[in-house]
């Protein structure tokens, strides 16, 4: 009797990696030039960033900064939702950006039907934020896998438990 593989289709960020990004990031905004006696910050809390500076253009060089140091380091842009720039204390502004992790149910659907409609025979299933694919043969995961890269679905998507 064949024993079935399987893997799990997870969306999730590097926390270390993203923690390296920030730190360089902030390395830099003390180095700039045009961020000398500014009090421009980012932080990382409750799962999103935190950025505040004197304007608008400062913001969206903060946001700038850290788009580049991500890609550097590896870690997906898509994960990045920015939210909108609001107004704070003493004339400067602040600006959220959520950190996207977990496949939301729409996404899933959307992974589980595109699966589905390929007539691999391999079984989905959705468990909490990630979806677990199981097979007998792992040429049939190894296509799921290559099936599911070809397509955008809109987030970053990594392939774990390979069993």
């Amino acid at each position: 009797m064949a024993k079935n593989s399987s893997f799990d289709i997870v969306s999730q960020i590097d926390m270390q990696e993203l923690d390296n990004a920030l730190n360089q990031t902030r390395k830099e905004i003390e180095q700039r030039y045009d961020f000398r006696g500014s009090n421009a910050t980012i932080e990382l809390a409750d799962g999103d960033l935190k950025l505040a500076a004197e304007d608008e253009y400062k913001l969206g060089a903060i946001l700038d900064i850290l788009r580049q140091r991500m890609a550097k380091r590896g870690l997906s842009l898509r994960a990045l939702e920015p939210g909108k720039v609001e107004p704070a204390a003493k004339g400067t502004v602040r600006q959220t950006v959520k950190l996207k992790q977990g496949i939301d149910k729409e996404t899933a659907k959307k992974v589980i039907a595109a699966i589905k409609a390929s007539k691999i025979k391999v079984t989905t299933q959705q468990q909490d934020n990630q979806i677990r694919v199981s097979g007998p043969k792992k040429d049939d995961l190894q296509a799921v896998i290559q099936l599911v890269k070809g397509q955008d679905f809109g987030i970053d998507m990594q392939f774990i438990n390979m069993r």
